[in-house]
């Protein structure tokens, strides 16, 4: 398109300056020549870089600004296919090119009308361009702007967009989490406390026996879809879980009844242990130390049943570490076999890595398994990347 446009308008400047030629008016006969290849050049030059002003649109428009400009001041005459270039020209260059030299490329024409000395159609031409060719710079800037302005409210939608998706995956982590956290804890309690029934009361009748089996099946069954359905929330969620928002009334003040209930549902022997003096804590905090206790507390009923539990709690200062650990085998367990992989270990090292502590899982020193996390005191990071003490693996 550029180029048959470019084409169109070099055929009708060479006619034209033709045509000023034959001209009786045009110079005497003895110049007419030279003045026909004078004017040839100068509509070669008005209009040839036409179509360059699509892929070089700075040196093309000023070639054809210069152009126009030598034709009038020095010799008088202007093609209409050249004032025509010299509008697409100054329009081209507010579009693609810097909007300086778009403006300062059209300032010559109203000078020209202003002092020149041509006349005739060549004058009516040089007024048009005093009008025009500014306009069309300007338009082709305007043209510019408009564009840009579209290309940036694309961008902000998009980017909109991008935040209302993460914020959705955020959220979709923590019902995932608060799932797992709180459901699957009290779902295990009810399996824990239906086998303990049917195992530890003597002479029960085998259908009350087989009910109690029923409930514990039934409730491992629903672990089992729970922990599926967890799945597919983490795994929409991505690695970053978001924004972890606290909830109001959990926290380490509520960690006696959590044992109390531990020790209901097992039967074996679980006791606190706090050393140092205790420090109030930030409410993310508190809920992090809280939830990973009921993680630890829960595993251990999973994996290590009548085992006795130690929770300890120790203040080193504006901070806290929370460790629980089992006498149980260990962490050399069974797979599962449902073929579903828990999630609790994953969800205690994000709660822990929410407000700036880390968490360390593995064998404990003389048997057992040990949780360990340590969490700063007002929700701001300020561990070190060092393995956790007496642990074998650090998140």
């Amino acid at each position: 398109m550029a180029v048959a446009a470019g084409v169109a308008l070099v055929g009708a400047a060479l006619a034209e300056a033709a045509a000023h030629t034959v001209d009786p008016r045009a110079a005497l006969t003895a110049e007419r020549p030279m003045f026909f290849v004078v004017s040839a050049l100068l509509a070669l030059a008005t209009t040839l870089p036409v179509p360059a002003l699509w892929g070089q649109p700075v040196a093309a428009g000023l070639t054809v600004t210069a152009a126009g400009v030598l034709s009038l001041t020095a010799f008088q005459t202007l093609t209409v296919a050249g004032a025509l270039a010299t509008l697409v020209a100054g329009h081209r260059l507010g579009r693609a090119g810097p909007r300086e030299v778009a403006v300062a490329s059209a300032l010559p024409y109203p000078l020209l009308a202003l002092v020149g000395q041509a006349a005739g159609e060549t004058r009516m031409l040089t007024l048009v361009l005093a009008s025009l060719a500014p306009a069309a710079a300007l338009a082709g800037v305007a043209r510019r702007a408009r564009g840009e302005a579209r290309e940036s409210a694309a961008a902000s939608r998009v980017a909109t967009e991008g935040l209302l998706e993460h914020a959705a995956r955020g959220e979709r982590a923590r019902i995932a989490r608060e799932l797992h956290d709180v459901v699957a804890h009290h779902i295990s309690m009810v399996a824990v406390q239906a086998e303990t029934a049917r195992l530890a009361t003597p002479g029960m009748p085998p259908a009350g026996a087989e009910r109690l089996a029923a409930i514990g099946d039934t409730a491992r069954a629903a672990l089992t879809e729970m922990r599926r359905l967890l799945g597919v929330l983490r795994e929409d969620a991505g690695a970053d879980a978001g924004v972890r928002v606290p909830q109001p009334g959990l926290g380490l003040g509520e960690v006696n009844e959590l044992l109390d209930e531990a020790r209901d549902a097992s039967g074996a022997g679980t006791r606190l242990i706090v050393r140092g003096r205790p420090v109030r804590l930030d409410p993310g905090v508190e809920l992090a130390a809280y939830r990973i206790i009921q993680e630890a507390l829960t595993n251990a009923r999973r994996h290590a049943p009548g085992a006795a539990v130690d929770v300890e709690l120790v203040y080193p200062g504006e901070a806290v570490r929370v460790r629980v650990r089992d006498n149980g085998p260990g962490p050399s367990l069974p797979a599962r076999a449902d073929g579903v992989a828990g999630h609790g270990l994953a969800g205690m090292r994000e709660r822990a890595t929410a407000v700036g502590g880390r968490l360390a899982t593995g064998p404990a020193p003389g048997g057992g398994f040990l949780v360990e996390a340590t969490l700063p005191g007002t929700g701001e990071g300020f561990l070190a990347e060092a393995p956790l003490p007496g642990t074998g693996e650090s998140a």
